[in-house]
């Protein structure tokens, strides 16, 4: 009740709760301010600018000597990981092959990945700043070129050239641009002659007839000529033994030769 009466005597009534006062006091007056920007005399600008230090400049272009050494760059737990993986890679793999990782749908990637599993073949991806280092320093240096962009390495202990072949041949978008074998670098089509060899069990099969026939035919050689010389010496001795029979039988038929009287 004293509010509204107070409010009433000010002229109004008070605000209801969540209502701006229709009227509001403001104050107007000179504000107070203690600072002013004076303008420095004149002597002391002087004095100012006879006292400013100026430096001395150097003797050479600072632009001619060449950059302050940059402090070596620690390597993270992660790349000195990747660098021992990608050593063991090179080091327990006969076939190394090179493939441009192009974008293709997860689901085509997980087929091929399932399909070269089969062949005991592995997929291995690892940035570039972890192999050209590695390749730099190692004797696959020839190797450098084909790292170019996203890489992608098919592995395996074995040769499977002839199975990988066919099965990246169903997936047109990923070239294969090289590679090695036994640490013999290969190109793209070094890996497709290597594809149409025969199989290594046939050539270990042919080079095994080979080397029999070969074997067989240089132990008739051997055994030629002493066979001719057994039969030589046989048909001597034979020939020998009938002519003695031959001269101890006309020795007995003979008549007894005549005694002469004397």
């Amino acid at each position: 009740m004293a509010a509204a009466v107070a409010g009433v005597l000010r002229g109004g009534f008070l605000p209801r709760a969540g209502q701006l006062p229709t009227l509001q006091n403001v104050r107007h007056g000179s504000k107070a301010v203690t600072r002013h920007w004076r303008v420095m005399h004149y002597q002391r600008q002087k004095l100012m600018a006879v006292t400013e230090y100026i430096p001395p400049r150097p003797a050479v272009n600072l632009r001619c000597l060449p950059p302050p050494p940059k402090p070596p760059k620690e390597e993270s737990g992660l790349i000195r990981l990747l660098r021992r993986e990608v050593a063991a890679v090179f080091q327990d793999h006969r076939m190394i092959a090179v493939c441009q990782n192009v974008a293709i749908s997860a689901e085509d990637k997980l087929i091929m990945r399932h399909q070269l599993r089969k062949h005991k073949i592995l997929v291995k991806v690892f940035p570039n700043q972890v192999l050209k280092p590695f390749l730099e320093d190692s004797k696959y240096k020839s190797l450098l070129p084909l790292f170019v962009g996203h890489n992608m390495l098919l592995v395996s202990e074995e040769p499977k050239v002839k199975e990988m072949v066919r099965i990246l041949k169903t997936v047109p978008f990923l070239p294969l641009l090289g590679g090695c074998i036994d640490d013999t670098v290969l190109s793209r089509q070094g890996f497709l002659n290597y594809a149409k060899l025969p199989n290594q069990a046939l050539l270990q099969a042919e080079l095994i007839g080979g080397l029999s026939l070969l074997l067989g035919q240089t132990h008739a050689l051997l055994q030629r000529q002493p066979v001719r010389l057994t039969a030589l010496l046989d048909q001597h001795i034979r020939q020998h033994q009938e002519g003695a029979s031959t001269a101890t039988a006309s020795g007995k038929l003979g008549p007894p030769e005549p005694v002469l009287d004397s």
